[in-house]
């Protein structure tokens, strides 16, 4: 029984020290076809500061915390994937609450905010990566 706890305990100090912060250009992953396929043109996203025109409409404050699979992949592939996964999580809810737009988006990782207009947070380790995101629903003109 006390193996078992020590080897229990030294994994999942190897899991914790596997967690690894990166920080990747939001345009970037923007830019990918997976992306540009995925995303629904008719929502808007702006992150950090970036201007946007003044809302007509606003329906709130909204969080998606993903996670994805990052086995076999890099940290940036299994990034991109997850901050895909947690862009399309704001865009349906804005689709659902009947806005176009997620506007002052900021990272928010174990709600620790990053905001910034060019890259986002993302926490990589041997099996999983994270992304979470807030942001503001709006309808733009």
């Amino acid at each position: 029984m006390k193996a078992f706890l020590i080897l229990l305990l030294v994994a999942s100090s190897a899991v914790q020290a596997a967690d690894r912060k990166h920080f990747y250009a939001i345009d970037q992953a923007m830019k990918t076809q997976n992306f540009q396929e995925r995303l629904d043109p008719r929502v808007r996203f702006y992150f950090g500061k970036q201007a946007y025109p003044e809302p007509t409409m606003t329906m709130g404050e909204r969080v998606a915390n993903r996670k994805t699979n990052a086995f076999a992949k890099s940290d940036r592939e299994a990034c991109e994937w997850v901050l895909l996964s947690a862009l399309l999580a704001l865009q349906e809810r804005a689709l659902a609450d009947g806005g176009n737009a997620v506007v002052n988006i900021r990272s928010y990782y174990k709600k620790n905010i990053h905001s910034s207009q060019t890259d986002y947070e993302c926490h990589a380790g041997a099996i999983i990566a994270g992304v979470a995101l807030i942001g503001d629903i709006v309808r733009l003109p």
